[in-house]
Parts: structure tokens; sequence; C-alpha cells
């Protein structure tokens, strides 16, 4: 199959997986490509395929989505599983009155009925395990029938029997004596409930998990913030015990961290004005300072023409420029201000200074956006992830380029006076300025300053770290059992992962002063994320896992690794692990 399908318009990359009676051939398109022709192309394909083997099952194809995951909502309680499933529809029909529609309920499983025909009984009436499957196909279902015009309404013919006594009855054949054969004559149904699937708990309670996701379009804060409010209103009624929590939430991590670069950006504009104001007189210093807010609000106005919002990427392009939007400003202001001292009118000082450094100005901030703007050219998800810094960038420096030729030489020409006569709010930057003349001309002292920090990157005491992985407060433990084993000893291997890590937490706790785990979710038939390699063809039964979320990494003096690693030399293992 995998040919046919590269040969398809727009495909630009294919992987395929291959195991035990199933293969998966994931499909990659060109950036922009439409997606809806693209499914309507892969079917034409599949259809063209004549040679897969006769007992093969139809090709599924499934159009991938683009999603990211706002919270998980977690119900858990002393109720029956079956219950908490009639908790969860009510919740997720909230969550779709009030316009979030995209959520995934796991944990619970429909009601599955097996039919079980012993081998004696084949060989007795005669009859093959094909038959008995087609006989009950066809009763299972209402099939249509058509339309009735006018009415909006559907005519589907027969009765659904999805009972186990409906099934019981089903006829396989007439006997020659009129009597019938029917499946209950045999074979053995057993009605399997919740227990055959993933299963989640939270301590000795059941639980349902639902994931709740956001589009492309969608505002993960304001997500959250509907979810908070709807968990909030319907754990009021329901049984005591009964919780609904919110873990794994996004919208606090997307605060914090636009939070730390609006500290950053503030740190970094609080630095740049008062260098200037220590190294450039005091009205000079203004209008550069003055600079930074025109340049960065005509970007943002940019911005908004261009339908690019503020995010984490776009908000640290704009904290990346601003030492670099001053520095136009600067040598316009602080030229027109050394003309003036020299004697020339302030009018005259302001105009030359900006025609003579215009020319170096200008070639400084072109080579700049050309440079930025370079990373346009850098294709597929990570240009599109990093598309907003080299249009932030160059319309911040383009701004300020016009702010420093057009506007602020006349506001220049209005401040600086030919006078050589110390202002007393000029004293702190001459005192600054003489102190830097002496270190500039002692030019030893520098370099043994220099040579100290050079001296600590090589002894190791600095190291040099590309990108430094964030301290993550997720964990998660995933485990498989041999094939031997049943759901009672993966059961019985959750709870002791389960034990394992309260029991950590409390010492802990002791040692630290504070509970470092926040949340535990175990869940049974699955892994949690990722999940294990290799146990593609295990039965879910065999696996297993606990999502652990620890409290934020400023409340903690150790990191999430070292207690992995604790929780890793702690736990025992179960003879069939």
């Amino acid at each position: 199959m995998e040919p046919v399908l590269l040969g398809v318009d727009g495909v630009s990359g294919a992987s395929s997986t291959s195991n035990e009676g199933r293969a998966r051939i994931s499909l990659e398109f060109e950036p922009s490509w439409d997606m809806g022709r693209a499914k309507v192309d892969v079917e034409t394909a599949l259809d063209s395929v004549t040679s897969l083997p006769q007992d093969s099952e139809d090709p599924t194809i499934i159009r991938g989505r683009w999603s990211d995951r706002v919270t998980d909502v977690v119900i858990s309680g002393p109720v029956a599983v079956d219950q908490l499933g009639l908790f969860a529809d009510e919740f997720v029909m909230r969550l779709f009155t009030a316009g979030v529609t995209r959520t995934t309920m796991r944990g619970l499983a429909a009601p599955e009925t097996v039919v079980s025909v012993p081998t004696s009984n084949l060989i007795m009436y005669d009859i093959t395990m094909q038959e008995i499957a087609l006989a009950i196909s066809e009763e299972v279902s209402a099939d249509p029938a058509g339309d009735v015009d006018g009415a909006n309404a559907r005519v589907r013919t027969g009765v659904e029997k999805r009972l186990a006594r409906d099934i019981q009855s089903i006829v396989l054949r007439s006997n020659p004596d009129g009597s019938k054969l029917t499946i209950a004559d045999v074979a053995e149904l057993n009605v399997n409930g919740i227990d055959r699937e993933r299963t989640y708990f939270v301590g000795k309670d059941p639980a349902i998990s639902i994931r709740v996701d956001r589009n492309q379009q969608g505002d993960a804060i304001d997500i959250q913030h509907k979810v908070e409010t709807i968990a909030r209103d319907l754990e009021a009624t329901l049984p005591e015990g009964t919780k609904l929590e919110l873990i794994r939430t996004r919208a606090e991590t997307i605060s914090s961290r636009l939070n730390m670069l609006l500290d950053n950006g503030l740190m970094g504009l609080g630095l740049v004005v008062t260098l200037l104001f220590l190294f450039l007189n005091t009205r000079t210093a203004f209008w550069v300072a003055a600079g930074i807010p025109t340049a960065m609000l005509t970007a943002i106005a940019l911005m908004y023409a261009a339908g690019i919002t503020i995010n984490m990427i776009s908000l640290f392009a704009l904290i990346i420029t601003l030492g670099i939007v001053v520095d136009d400003a600067i040598v316009v202001g602080e030229h027109a201000d050394s003309r003036a001292r020299s004697g020339l009118p302030p009018v005259v000082a302001a105009e030359t200074a900006a025609q003579r450094m215009f020319m170096p100005v200008l070639a400084a901030t072109i080579t700049t956006v050309i440079a930025f703007f370079g990373l346009v050219a850098i294709g597929g998800r990570f240009g599109d992830l990093i598309a907003d810094i080299p249009f932030t960038v160059s319309v911040v420096l383009l701004a300020s380029l016009v702010e420093c030729f057009l506007i602020l030489p006349n506001h220049m020409a209005h401040s600086i006076n030919n006078s050589s006569k110390i202002k007393w709010y000029d004293r702190p930057s001459h005192i600054v300025n003489i102190g830097f003349v002496w270190f500039r001309e002692n030019l030893a002292g520098t370099l043994l300053v220099l040579a100290s920090q050079v001296v600590l990157f090589i002894n190791g005491s600095v190291t040099w770290r590309f990108f430094n992985a964030p301290e993550q407060s997720s964990v998660t433990g995933n485990f498989a059992m041999v094939n031997s084993a049943s759901r009672a000893d993966t059961l019985a291997m959750m709870k002791l992962l389960q034990t394992t890590v309260d029991e950590l937490a409390a010492e802990y706790e002791k040692e630290h002063g504070r509970n470092p785990v926040k949340y535990v979710l175990a869940e049974l038939g699955g892994n949690s994320g990722r999940g294990l390699s290799g146990t593609e063809n295990k039965s879910k039964d065999l696996l297993g896992g606990i999502s652990v979320e620890l409290i934020d990494a400023d409340l903690r003096p150790y990191s999430s690794f070292s207690f992995v690693g604790d929780l890793q030399d702690r736990l025992g293992r179960h003879p069939l692990m």
C-alpha cells in the first residue's frame, strides 16, 4: 500500500509501522495543503489496491487534526463506575453548551458481549464460527431503508438485538424436524463490564478522565477558566466524596511563562533606561528612552494589522529588540548634543546629526532586518513556529528608524543647548562619565576582568549548554507484565506503585517540610504518556501506569529527576513484571 500512497499529490513523507495483525501508515502533506482533498485522494488510492489478503479488513482512514491539551479533568469518588460515567456525560454536555467542544472521555467502556463456542458444539451441530458471526452481525444492527419525504425522518428495517438475551434467541438455522438452532444452543454468552478496558484510580476510588483540548484559534487560559467554573458548579451537586479535579493544566504554565517574559522585559527596559541616564545627559537620555515605547507601540499596531497575536514567540521577539531600538537614537541624540556643545545652534546641531548619522544607522538597521528576515526561509513546522520573530523584529527596527530621523531631531532641537555649564540633574551622568574615562584609560584592569570570566568557562564552572530543558512537574511511570500474567497481577503491581509513591512522598515531606506530590492518577489497561516500546502486541490487561503531578519547581529544593531516581530505587518488582 505504501508505494501507492506515496504517489498521492501533496504527500511530502510517510512512515509505516507493522505489527502482528496490524499495520499503520502515516502520511505527511505539504504545508497549507487542502486536507479535505487529501483525504479524498487517499481514499481513491486505496480503492486501487486489490492485492490485500482475503481476510484483511478494509483500511480505516483517520484525518489528523491539530490539538493542544488545555487540562485533564478527573472525576473520582466512592461510587460505581457507571455512575461516574453519567457524571462525566453531564460534565461534557455542560462544556459543550459553554462552547468547549473538544473533549475526550477515558476510563469508561461500553459493555461487551462475548460469545464463546466450544469446539465440541461446532462438531456436534456441524456449524462454523464464520456462520455464527454472520448470523449475529445481521441481527445486531438495523439497516437504513430510505427517507420519508417531508417528515425529516429515516426509515430503518429490523430490530437491533444488543442485549445478551436477544442475541441468545438469534436463529442460526431451521432443522428438518421444524425446530430451530439458536445461539443459546451452541454458545455461552458473557457480558464483560468496565474492567475489560482502561481504568483509572485515585487512591482506591475509581476515576474517569476527561481530556479538554483547544484548536488553533482557542484561548487556553479562557477555556480553562470555563472548565474550572463548570467543574465547580457540577461538583456542588455530586454525592459526598465525589470530586472533580483539574490536573495537567496549561493556563498556569502559559501565564507563568508570559509573566516571566514580561518580568525579563521590564528588567531589560529598566537597565536600558538606567544606563541611558547614567552615560548621557538627562535631556538626551529622556528623548532617546522615549523612542522605546514609540517603536514598540508602532510595532504592536502593525502586528495587529498583520493578524499576529501577543504570544510567547512574539513577546520574545519584542524583548530581544529592547536593547536594539535605542542604538539608533543614542548615536543621533548624542551626536546632536556633542555638536551643540561645540558651538552649533541647537537646530543646526540636530539637523547635522541626523544627516551625518543617516547612512551608518540605515546600514546597521537594514543588515539586522535582513539577518532576521532570513528566518522566513525556514519552512515546515519549525518555520511556522518562529515566523512571528522575523516580522516582529523587522517592524520594531523599521519603526525605530522612522522615529530616529523624523521625530527625534525635532525634540533634540528644542531640548539641547550649547551651554557648557553642568545642570544639577546632569550631575550623576557627569560623575559616571569621569569614572568611565578612567576605566577606559586603565585597559589592563579591563583585560584582567575579561580573563577572570574566561577562566570560569575554561575550568567548567560555567558550562555550555545550547538548550537547558525546563524543570518538569509531571512524572509518568509505566510497566508491562509478562504474557502469562493476569489482570489481577497487573492490578497488584499498580497498587504497589501507588503505595511506593505515597511512602516516598511522606519521606520527602518529613525531610523538606512539604509534600512534593499534588496528585496521583493510576491506570490499568494502558500506559501513561508515550508508553513503553515493544508492547504493541500485548494485551491491554497487561499494561499499567501512573501519573504524578509534583508541586511547582520553585517550591522544592530538588528536581523531579532526583524524585524519579529515588522512586525507581525504592520500587519493588512484581514477579511477573
